[in-house]
């Protein structure tokens, strides 16, 4: 988000070899690369246990980004020998000072300032040891600036990511970490600010007297696939409610900033997610994806993925309904899930906005008057549909639900990566689009109580939209999960 020159810098990537790394992070440096948007004359130096020289790890990046769709091959290849080192660590804090040494030598042969990046792309039982041996290596602080950035998920638990937090700032001011939730990278999540704060008949619109209730659904089709190690030691809450679906939820509900600002929208964010009322357990319903079948034959349920521990009760559904209790939300329940093997992949937050209080339509009894609707569509197929009622053409009175629509590849075409966006913004030093400590602790105090309630957890088939018994979650107040 923002558009300050980046300086030339040292990006240092911890955990270099990794699938994180080969998917998302190595494709969108290679990016912003291309497009010149970095300093000339910057590097890149991996770091990780297996042993590689500067020509293997130049090797293996190429592969991987041609394997990405990334080309013509001899420009790939050229910009690896030109800018790609590596160093092999041990992984211990005590490893670390030979890192500290692989840095000033690539510094020193690049004539590079001393600007640091130090990206953690390693799982979270890593990120204690490696934070230690950054500080114990001095890199915490270099001649320039220095700025470390941290993958989800921060901690397991609200104490977890308190203790995080404190390892963290006892080495880099909160001005200088980066905690990624790539959500925010998505450029059709950014919109959420410019579609609510300068569009001012949606912002008058945007509150508990003109809203009934507000869903958001992050479904996926597709189930663990070879992530059971992670997976099943944390589930849908800790893996998508605690960190993009909350994040989506203080978007949308946040009140208008005093700036177009990090520290302001931040703020606001944070305020909604201490406004949210404690979570009951019939507020929450989970789920797990039993066997069924796919376009390619017989599919497994969770348990019977290879890896899962047999008789796992990892939840890869969760639902659940929510209250804010401020001025702009009282009495509007926001309606939130996300689940792996639904009908379809898709990212979407719908406003129902209420129906007339009286209708003075003589409507025929199979038609029905449907309330207003905005849904706006995350992913894919990114944009947003009004839905509103108009009278069909004719003597009879009959009333249709029509929709205005918005593609954005209609009018821009393809959109950036977020992980592009997302990284052009930590080397500008711009942490709008960056979790702070407060977020991530306020979104933990959350979810701390239903982590620890050991609910039930329900069997869903694959293909559908989470197990039955979260229809209840909107029927008891009224109101359906919204399948258009």
């Amino acid at each position: 988000m923002n558009a300050t020159p980046p300086d030339r810098h040292l990006f240092v990537v911890v955990g270099a070899t990794g699938d994180l790394m080969d998917r998302k992070v190595l494709p969108a440096l290679w990016e912003i690369h291309r497009r010149h948007e970095v300093a000339e004359g910057s590097a890149i130096l991996g770091a990780s246990r297996r042993p590689l020289s500067d020509s293997e790890f130049q090797e293996t990046a190429v592969r991987a980004l041609l394997a990405h769709g990334a080309g013509p091959e001899g420009e790939v290849r050229s910009w690896a020998q030109s800018v790609l080192r590596y160093r092999a660590i041990d992984g211990t804090p005590e490893g670390y000072g030979g890192l500290a040494d692989r840095v000033r030598e690539v510094e020193s042969e690049f004539h590079l300032p001393g600007n640091r990046v130090l990206y953690l792309a390693l799982p979270l039982s890593a990120f204690t040891p490696a934070l230690m041996g950054i500080a114990r290596a001095g890199l915490s602080k270099g001649p320039g600036w220095t700025r470390v950035v941290v993958e989800k998920p921060f901690g397991r638990d609200l104490a977890s990511a308190r203790a995080l937090n404190d390892l963290i700032h006892s080495h880099f001011d909160e001005r200088d970490v980066y905690r990624i939730d790539h959500y925010l990278g998505k450029e059709t999540v950014q919109n959420l600010l410019v579609l609510r704060f300068a569009n001012m008949f949606l912002e008058g619109l945007w509150n508990r007297q003109w809203v009934e209730h507000v869903q958001i659904t992050v479904a996926e089709s597709l189930g663990v696939e070879g992530r059971v190690g992670y997976y099943d030691s944390a589930g849908a809450i800790r893996d998508m409610v605690q960190n993009h679906v909350t994040q989506l939820l203080a978007l949308v509900a946040m009140e208008v900033p005093s700036a177009f600002a990090a520290d302001a929208i931040r703020n606001e964010k944070v305020k909604v997610l201490r406004s949210i009322a404690r979570l009951a357990p019939e507020d929450v319903v989970l789920g797990q994806y039993g066997p069924g079948s796919g376009p390619s034959g017989p599919t497994p349920g969770y348990v019977g993925e290879p890896g899962v521990a047999p008789g796992s009760r990892t939840e890869t559904f969760a639902a659940l309904r929510l209250r804010i209790a401020n001025w702009r939300w009282q009495g509007v329940p926001f309606f939130l899930r996300t689940g792996k093997r639904m009908a379809r992949k898709s990212t979407r937050i719908v406003l129902t906005f209420r129906a007339p209080p009286i209708s003075f339509f003589p409507l025929a009894e199979e038609y029905e008057l449907n309330p207003d609707r905005l849904a706006i569509t995350l992913q894919p197929d990114e944009g947003f549909d009004l839905a509103f009622e108009i009278k069909v053409p004719g003597e009879e009175n009959r009333i249709q639900t029509h929709r205005m629509r918005f593609r954005y590849a209609d009018v821009f075409g393809s959109m950036r990566d977020a992980y592009e966006t997302l990284i052009l913004d930590i080397l500008a030093g711009d942490p709008t689009l960056f979790v702070c400590a407060d977020e991530v602790e306020a979104s933990w105090t959350l979810y701390d109580d239903v982590l620890r309630a050991g609910l039930p957890v329900h069997t869903y088939a694959p293909g559908a939209n989470g197990p039955p018994e979260a229809a209840r979650l909107a029927e008891e107040w009224g109101h359906r999960w919204n399948e258009d």
